[in-house]
């Protein structure tokens, strides 16, 4: 699989990386290594994971797959989110979470939405004393002396009010503690700081589609997320809505755009192409579709069609409709 180098760090991974948000939600703890290994068994050296992740346990999961494989794995966590502190609510949430999910696989996102609200803590304070101690329960919880990527989780320019924390992110770079930081945030959020602030982003994280438009070249080492999802699923469904337009970008990519597999392996693909020196972040509790997005990673024979589905949809889907593919979903 391709590699990337992280920023400055000398530290090499794959450019195609794991989102854990999935871990200890409706996985039970052995599901949810099993599934690290099933992407690690794949090619994937790169997992991305927060506190509250897994109603703050998916952390402590992956510690324990990242010392079953020390030196082999790249790590991004996180400092912004809580872990949720109500135990009870979270047993209860999982409880009722897995059999419901494995039922009605429909129902995830709405759950997911429930359960968050009822065990979320709040968001941090932004303060270098409080990311001091998330830091240290971090690098217990994954049980490593270093931790790859430390981000500010969903900062915006008014979070970084306390100079102390950059600071803190500086000295934890010096003392080994981490090898570099940045923030993950909305897009948005994260132009606002690039202009005020932006010896706070040695490394950006933000969501990416063919939706969106080319990202302007920066000095960031950039993680995308959210090249699927409902970036996918609205625009499948505007496609099959517009048989027209379906068939003639199908003939002008050469893939039948009707078809979810062909369409969600170019939305993959030009994503991948799009930051080609950067990390892009998938998350699946399904070990085929992990195999198949290695699999679209690996086939250079994409590239073309993947480029021309992009260059169709800036051409012909507008940054001011965009909102409305993506709200089809």
């Amino acid at each position: 699989m391709q590699t990337v180098q992280v920023g400055h760090t000398g530290r090499k991974t794959t450019q195609l990386g794991y989102g854990c948000s999935s871990l200890m939600g409706s996985m039970s703890r052995a599901e949810s290594l099993a599934i690290l290994e099933a992407a690690f068994d794949c090619g994937i050296c790169h997992f991305d994971v927060a506190p509250m992740y897994g109603y703050g346990q998916a952390e402590g999961v992956l510690g324990e797959f990242v010392a079953r494989n020390p030196g082999r794995i790249t790590v991004t966590t996180k400092y912004g989110i809580p872990p949720a502190k109500r135990d009870g609510a979270i047993s209860i949430a999982r409880a009722i979470a897995r059999p419901v999910v494995r039922a009605i696989p429909g129902l995830k996102r709405g759950l997911t939405s429930v359960a968050s609200r009822a065990t979320n803590a709040g968001k941090a304070a932004f303060t270098a004393s409080e990311a001091r101690e998330s830091l240290d329960r971090s690098l217990s919880e994954l049980k490593t002396g270093c931790i790859d990527v430390w981000l500010l989780h969903d900062a915006t320019l008014a979070d970084l009010h306390d100079e102390a924390l950059l600071r803190l992110m500086e000295e934890s770079v010096a003392a080994g503690k981490i090898r570099t930081f940045g923030v993950g945030s909305e897009r948005s959020a994260i132009k606002e700081i690039a202009a005020v602030r932006p010896e706070f982003l040695p490394v950006t994280q933000f969501a990416w589609s063919v939706l969106d438009a080319p990202v302007p070249v920066t000095n960031s080492f950039r993680i995308h997320h959210r090249a699927l999802t409902e970036n996918f699923r609205g625009l499948r469904r505007q496609l099959l809505e517009d048989r027209a337009r379906c068939s003639r970008w199908s003939g002008l990519v050469g893939s039948d755009l009707s078809d979810p597999r062909s369409l969600t392996a170019l939305m993959l693909k030009a994503a991948l192409l799009e930051n080609p020196t950067g990390i892009l972040l998938f998350s699946s509790k399904s070990s085929q579709h992990i195999r198949d997005n290695v699999a679209v990673a690996d086939d250079a024979t994409l590239e073309a069609p993947a480029r021309r589905l992009y260059e169709l949809l800036q051409a012909e889907v507008s940054p001011a409709n965009s909102h409305q593919v993506r709200a089809a979903g």
